[in-house]
């Protein structure tokens, strides 16, 4: 079983089917391509896109449902044949949607709605899909105010 190095996680042993890959990388990241998602039970619903490729690239991210349960998502006709999809998936279909998640220097998480990560679970495929409307948010907020300790 391969290994891989992580971040947050030490070592990983993984399945090579769990790990995805980005055929067109994710904007800012063309060369890294291949990532495993991780995830823990004490953490969920965060997802970790563990790069294969950079043991220090790791992504938050989220279902998109625990963002937003009405989200519609929207592909361009490239997005959806880089992944092998014919038609808009629907999120109980066969992909699988999330949200990367951001802390800026204000603490204050959002999420890339603008953006959303749209996974092929039968292929592997995944892509960043912008959107080529405003609709949403590439920093959608995930609390309203940050609580501090003093």
């Amino acid at each position: 079983m391969p290994e891989c190095e992580t971040r947050y996680f030490g070592t990983v042993s993984f399945d090579p089917p769990a790990a995805i890959t980005f055929p067109a990388g994710l904007p800012g990241f063309a060369h890294r391509r291949r990532f495993l998602p991780l995830e823990e039970v004490s953490r969920r619903p965060l997802i970790f896109l563990q790069s294969l490729e950079d043991p220090q690239l790791c992504f938050l991210a989220l279902p998109i449902a625990a963002v937003d349960p009405d989200y519609r998502l929207k592909m361009n006709h490239d997005d959806l044949a880089l992944v092998g999809l014919e038609r808009q998936p629907l999120p109980e279909d066969e992909a699988c949607c999330w949200v990367i998640v951001a802390v800026g220097e204000d603490r204050i998480p959002t999420a890339n709605l603008l953006a959303p990560v749209v996974l092929n679970r039968a292929t592997g495929l995944a892509v960043q899909a912008v959107r080529d409307d405003s609709i949403y948010s590439s920093r959608h907020r995930l609390v309203s105010e940050v609580s501090t300790c003093l």
